[in-house]
C-alpha cells in the first residue's frame, strides 16, 4: 500500500490524482476552518489545500498505518496527524467539524456505516461538509485502467497474482456507498472522471460527491 501511494503521484496516474484531490479543494466551503481528513495516506491531499495558519492549526489527518502518519508528520510539521481508525468513535466532540475528506477510502472499509455515522456525527449540521471522492468499481473504465496501473505495478514488483489484493481492498461498490450515505447526507453536487458532466459508471474511473448532514438522520 505504501509502495502505491509512493508511486501514484510521480507516474502518468497522476492525471487521476489531481481529481481525486482537486474536488474537494474545489468544493470546500469559503470560510471553513476545522478538517479531517481520513485515510490520509502519506498527505498526498495536503499538498493541493492552500490553508491559513488557523487552517493548518485545525487541520486533522487521520491515518491508519503508523508508518505513513510517520512521513505526513516529517512532511506537514504543522498540521495535526492521528492514527486511528475512522470507522470507530474519534476523540472529538460532535459537530467540531467544517469539513470531513475521504479520498478513496469508503471503498476500502469493512464497517462503513460506522465510518458515516462516525462523520455525521463530528459533522457541523448547518455549515459542514463530507467531502468524497471513490473508485467506480466494478465498471468497463475501472476494471480496463486497473489493468494497466495498479495491477502491472504490482506484477512488476512482487509477482503473481493480483485479484486477491483488489478484492480485498475494494469492498464496497459506488451503489453500497451512497446507500450507506443517503439516510446522513443529501447530495449537494456531483462530478466524475474524465468525463464531468455524464456522470455514468460505466465511462468513468472516479466519482466526487459533495455532501451535506441532513439535521436528523433517517433511521
Amino acid at each position: 500500500m505504501k509502495h502505491w501511494h509512493d508511486k501514484l503521484p510521480n507516474t502518468w496516474y497522476g492525471i487521476v490524482e489531481g481529481f481525486n484531490h482537486k474536488f474537494p479543494v474545489h468544493h470546500s466551503r469559503p470560510g471553513f476552518v476545522s478538517t479531517l481528513e481520513i485515510g490520509a495516506g502519506l498527505g498526498e491531499h495536503i499538498r493541493y489545500e492552500t490553508l491559513t495558519p488557523e487552517q493548518e492549526k485545525n487541520y486533522y489527518a487521520l491515518e491508519l498505518r503508523e508508518n505513513m502518519a510517520a512521513e505526513i508528520r516529517s512532511k506537514f510539521p504543522r498540521v495535526n496527524v492521528i492514527v486511528g481508525d475512522c470507522q470507530k468513535q474519534m476523540d472529538f466532540a460532535e459537530g467540531t467539524m467544517d469539513r470531513v475528506i475521504a479520498v478513496h477510502v469508503l471503498e476500502h472499509l469493512p464497517n462503513l456505516p460506522g465510518c458515516i455515522r462516525e462523520a455525521y456525527r463530528l459533522l457541523n449540521k448547518e455549515r459542514g461538509q463530507l467531502l468524497v471522492v471513490i473508485p467506480t468499481e466494478g465498471s468497463l473504465a475501472y476494471t480496463i485502467a486497473r489493468k494497466i496501473s495498479a495491477e502491472r505495478e504490482y506484477k512488476k514488483r512482487f509477482g503473481g497474482d493480483y485479484s486477491w489484493f483488489y478484492k480485498r481492498e475494494h469492498i464496497n461498490v459506488p451503489a453500497e456507498i451512497r446507500q450507506e450515505l443517503d439516510p446522513y447526507f443529501t447530495v449537494e453536487s456531483r462530478s466524475a472522471f474524465p468525463f464531468p458532466f455524464l456522470p455514468m459508471l460505466f465511462c468513468n474511473l472516479c466519482l466526487g460527491l459533495k455532501l451535506k448532514p441532513r439535521p436528523k438522520p433517517l433511521v
